[in-house]
């Protein structure tokens, strides 16, 4: 089982969920736990809403990455916890949490018996949204303690608690938000022909580009184009002058989010001269695919079966994680922690084995130790 004070913790945490670039709370907290690790081979600074913590190895070669993301989700929680997110309508639905608890506890576990190199913990705000990997990225302190190496994990409720899951190459997707606008010309439901019902052209804009994957992509090659979110009109004998459609575009190569932008871009063209009506679309916030090292995944292996961690191998996924961007630029890897929840990610109603933060803690320390001195 988890320890009590590792428990404390994260429902500590679980309570205080902020979204992107708003992890005031978060940050303060995470603080004030650092501050009560007595250490002088710990250094601290902070990015934004972010921290990042350096760990002096005993006698360092290179330094070793170790990222956990901090913010929640825009979701109202239904758990039914005494412990429940005390911000309204927000939520640690992803397991951040978690992340976090793992992250302290790894790090107290490194400061206690240091490995020969340095290792740098990377609390990074924004996962959900907007995206804070790639601008931490590029920030002062992180090229100041830029990792030679680096790596994550994800809880997965689907997987037994005590098992952890990873696999070389791809393990997650390419990822971009759709935002489309319509504007037409809105009027009374008895005099279709003087308006631009924007109601009906949205409507077949959706059912129109679900031929982009199935005829505009190589069979082959592994691709979503979802719609989840459909707004239009204010009554019911009102013809609508605006609709908004909200959506997601998920693929295995990076190549193939372009091409659906592209000929996005055709159909838009075309539907404003047969619909006489302006459509604007952002593409919101764009992740970079999550690609494995295979000798780093070897060796996670290998170190999972020391410990006595359940591992298995892991299918790639259609979820997106801004990591991969940390991924592009540096060697590593992520991997899946099992938390073995009835519900899944972002659900209102996801309660994660805490017994599972002993594992993820154990499985992170033993991983920076095997790492160092390669």
């Amino acid at each position: 089982m988890a320890t009590f004070k590792w428990q404390t913790i994260r429902r500590e945490l679980h309570q205080i969920p902020e979204l992107g670039f708003q992890e005031v709370k978060t940050q303060r907290y995470l603080l004030d736990k650092l501050q009560t690790i007595k250490t002088d081979r710990m250094t601290i600074t902070t990015w934004k809403t972010g921290i990042l913590v350096h760990v002096a190895g005993e006698n360092p070669a290179k330094t070793i990455g170790y990222r956990s993301d901090m913010d929640g989700l825009p979701i109202t929680e239904e758990t039914g916890y005494s412990f429940a997110s005390q911000h309204s309508g927000q939520m640690h639905a992803c397991g951040h949490d978690f992340h976090m608890t793992i992250a302290l506890g790894a790090l107290e576990t490194i400061i206690e018996n240091p490995p020969d190199d340095h290792t740098v913990f990377l609390f990074q705000p924004a996962e959900e949204g907007p995206g804070g990997a790639w601008p931490m990225l590029q920030s002062e302190p992180f090229q100041a303690w830029k990792p030679d190496v680096v790596f994550a994990l994800h809880i997965a409720p689907e997987l037994p608690t005590g098992t952890v899951s990873s696999r070389p190459g791809i393990l997650f997707a390419n990822t971009s938000e759709l935002f489309l606008d319509f504007t037409g010309q809105g009027g009374h439901a008895a005099y279709p022909h003087l308006t631009k019902d924007m109601g009906v052209a949205a409507s077949s804009f959706v059912v129109e580009i679900q031929e982009i994957i199935s005829r505009k992509l190589d069979p082959l090659e592994s691709a979503v184009l979802t719609i989840g979110k459909i707004e239009s009109g204010s009554v019911q004998n009102a013809i609508a002058e605006t609709a908004r459609l909200e959506g997601t575009i998920r693929t295995l190569d990076p190549a193939s989010i372009g091409i659906i932008k592209q000929k996005l871009e055709q159909s838009i063209k075309g539907f404003e001269v047969a619909h006489d009506c302006s459509i604007s679309v952002d593409y919101g916030a764009n992740y970079y695919q999550v690609t494995n090292e295979q000798w780093l995944t070897d060796l996670f292996a290998d170190v999972s079966r020391e410990c006595h961690i359940a591992h298995q191998e892991a299918a790639p996924a259609m979820t997106g994680e801004d990591f991969g961007y940390m991924l592009k630029e540096i060697p590593g890897f992520m991997f899946w922690l099992g938390v073995d929840s009835p519900a899944g990610l972002h659900s209102a109603q996801l309660q994660p084995d805490e017994a599972a933060l002993e594992t993820g803690i154990r499985a992170v320390s033993s991983m920076i130790h095997a790492l160092s001195g390669r």
